[in-house]
Parts: structure tokens; sequence; C-alpha cells
């Protein structure tokens, strides 16, 4: 390997990479360019970047259902603009560098991260219900539900069957739990946008009973893999990162899909299922409730005790959803069944999820400006 290759693949910091000897014998070194540095953190660009718009999203629902409406209206703007450059830098990257997007399609520590497209699009969706933009929601949704039917086979069979030649189950993590919050998205976001287009219903209604149910189900297989990976396998605190938080997003968005089922109009589907789906509504929310100081102790475990450093990734925004998540859920739950303890306890862990937001927030501004900075 030449002197100059020697310093771009060591991905030097600064941006500089040796050019090799001039006929004086001095080193002369290159500057990277932006456009070099745009062009190598598009080829890094983590496929689960979008649970920025997720987090964004779900944060901005909650604060519209407890009445903060100007700081809704601040966030919802942030998701939108997000969810379109985020939409071009995907499509960028696809076209720029395709053998690294089949790559994180293979790598099961990465690829269940696309889902996070599905569920950003249906949290969007229902955050621009109550907007002048509300129509857009319809495409939203089938945006939603068309890449979520795409994803959901194609993905699973790439790690399945075309893989990568390394062991699959010791690589199992948190990120595989964004499989189920995407379909689960696609129930809420069905049963939201119902009132736009009541001619639809009995589609509508089957569509979200089987987006919830598959999700539900998925949960139940991913809970087991990941399970088995730590019994097997084990877990160091540099693996256990933000997305295993979405085992408990993930339930949490499943109380809100399926208080919305409940609450649909009546469809032959719909009634079939009214039941059962209301009966573990509140099953979910317990266990969800139950998940949380687990996971509040396994930080301190990674951050306190083994001193894993805190610092900006994207994989921070999958915390900050389910924390938003469960705020949400807690609301709609404790207002639908008319319990204002978990109401209050919605309330309170909002205000949570606002300060996780922020923290993150900073941590993405100050990742950026030194990114800028080369």
């Amino acid at each position: 390997m030449t002197a100059s290759g020697a310093g771009v693949a060591s991905g030097d910091p600064r941006g500089t990479s040796a050019a090799g000897c001039g006929h004086n014998g001095r080193v002369t070194t290159t500057i990277s360019s932006p456009v070099q540095r745009f062009d190598r953190a598009l080829a890094g660009l983590s496929p689960g970047y979008f649970a920025l718009v997720m987090a964004t999203g779900i944060v901005a629902i909650g604060l519209d259902t407890v009445g903060v409406g100007w700081a809704a209206t601040i966030l919802l703007v942030i998701a939108l603009v997000a969810y379109v450059v985020l939409a071009l830098l995907y499509a960028l990257r696809w076209f720029r560098h395709r053998e690294r997007v089949k790559a994180d399609q293979r790598d099961p520590e990465r690829t269940f991260g696309y889902f996070t497209i599905v569920a950003g699009t249906g949290v969007l969706s229902v955050g621009l219900l109550e907007t002048r933009f509300a129509p857009v929601s319809v495409g939203l949704v089938v945006v939603a539900a068309a890449v979520w039917l795409v994803l959901g086979y194609v993905l699973p069979w790439q790690v399945l069957m075309a893989r990568d030649g390394e062991p699959i189950l010791a690589r199992t993590n948190g990120t595989w739990f964004i499989w189920s919050v995407g379909s689960q998205s696609v129930a809420v976001a069905l049963a939201a946008v119902l009132p736009l287009v009541p001619q639809y219903s009995h589609l509508i209604g089957i569509l979200t009973v089987m987006s919830w149910s598959v999700g539900t189900l998925l949960y139940a297989g991913i809970a087991v893999l990941v399970t088995l990976r730590f019994v097997h396998h084990g877990v160091t605190p540099e693996q256990f990162d933000a997305p295993y938080w979405v085992a408990m997003g993930a339930l949490a968005i499943s109380v809100v899909a399926g208080a919305g089922i409940a609450d649909m109009p009546s469809t032959p589907m719909i009634d079939a299922s009214r039941s059962l789906v209301s009966a573990t509504v509140v099953i979910f929310w317990c266990f969800a409730a139950w998940l949380i100081p687990m996971f509040a102790g396994a930080g301190i475990w990674r951050h306190v005790i083994h001193r894993v450093p805190l610092r900006y990734t994207p994989a921070l925004w999958s915390m900050v959803f389910p924390l938003g998540m469960f705020a949400v859920a807690s609301i709609r739950l404790g207002r639908v069944d008319h319990i204002p303890a978990l109401e209050a306890v919605g309330t309170g862990f909002l205000g949570v999820a606002v300060c996780a937001w922020l923290a993150v927030a900073v941590g993405f501004v100050v990742s950026g400006v030194r990114r800028v900075r080369g």
C-alpha cells in the first residue's frame, strides 16, 4: 500500500493523507475537500438514522397531546425537514455507494435499522394529521405500508439466506425490535387516517389488524432470539447500546396501536379482534413499565460502572423514541380508560423525553460542527 492509500485507510480525522515524497525529499500532504469529506460521511451513513425522525415526531405528538402546541410545531417542522434531508441522503448513498448499502443489508447488526424509515414515515403521518397538511398523511401512510411490505421480506431474506458468512445469533441486537416497531407504526397510522378516507374503512380495518398482529408476533420472536443471544454469547457493556431501549418502545407503540384499533369504527375485522386487542393493551403497558428500571440500570452498568464514554451516535435517537412513545402510550391509555395515574405517569415521562431529545440534539449539533471542521 502506498503512503497515500495508508492515510486514507486509516481515516485521518484531520482529513489529510500523505501524497508521497517530492524530488527534494520532502513529504507533501493534501487536504481532503469538503466534497470528499461529505462523500466519506455519506458512505458511512447509519441505516437507522430515520430514528431521528421517529424521536422528534413522537415528542412533538406528545407535546401536542398535553397542549404545548408551539413546541410541538417546532419539533414537527424539524422532523419534516430531517425526513426530506435523510430521504435525499439515503437515495444518494444508494447511487454513490451501492455496495456499502448491500453490505448493510446482509449485516444482522445494521440491516434492521432500515425499518426506521417505516416508523419515521408513520410517526410523521400521525403528526401532520392535526395540521393543514393533513391530506399528506394519507400519502405518507401509503409510503410507510409499501416500504414495510418490501423491507419485511427483503431484509430478513438478506440476513438469513444471502448472509455475510458470519454467525447470526451472536450478532442479534436491539435494532431487531425496530422491525416490530415499523409494523406497529403502520397500524397506528392506518387507524389515525381512517377519518380522512372512510370509504376504505373495511380495507383499512383488515390492514390495521394485520400489521398490529404481525408486529406483536415479531416482538415475541425477536425477544426470544435476543434472550438466546444473551444466554449463549453474553453481552459486553460496549455492546449493550441505546437501541436495546426499543424493546420497551415496541411495547409502548403496541399499546397506542391497540388503543387505536379499539376506537376504530365497526367493520367485520375490527369487531372480530377488538376484544382481544383491547385485553392486551394494559398487559403490554405494564411490561413496558417493568422494563424501564432494567434499562436504566443497564445504562448505569455501562456508563458508570464500566465507564463506557457517553458520546453522540445516531443510535441515541433510538433511546429517545421509546421514552416519548411510552409517554404518549401512558397518556392515551390513561385518558381512554379513565386512569388519572397513568396520564400523570405519561406527562412525567414526556418531560424526560423532552430532556433526552434536547441532550441528543445538542450532541448532534456538536458532532456536526466537528465534522464540518474536519
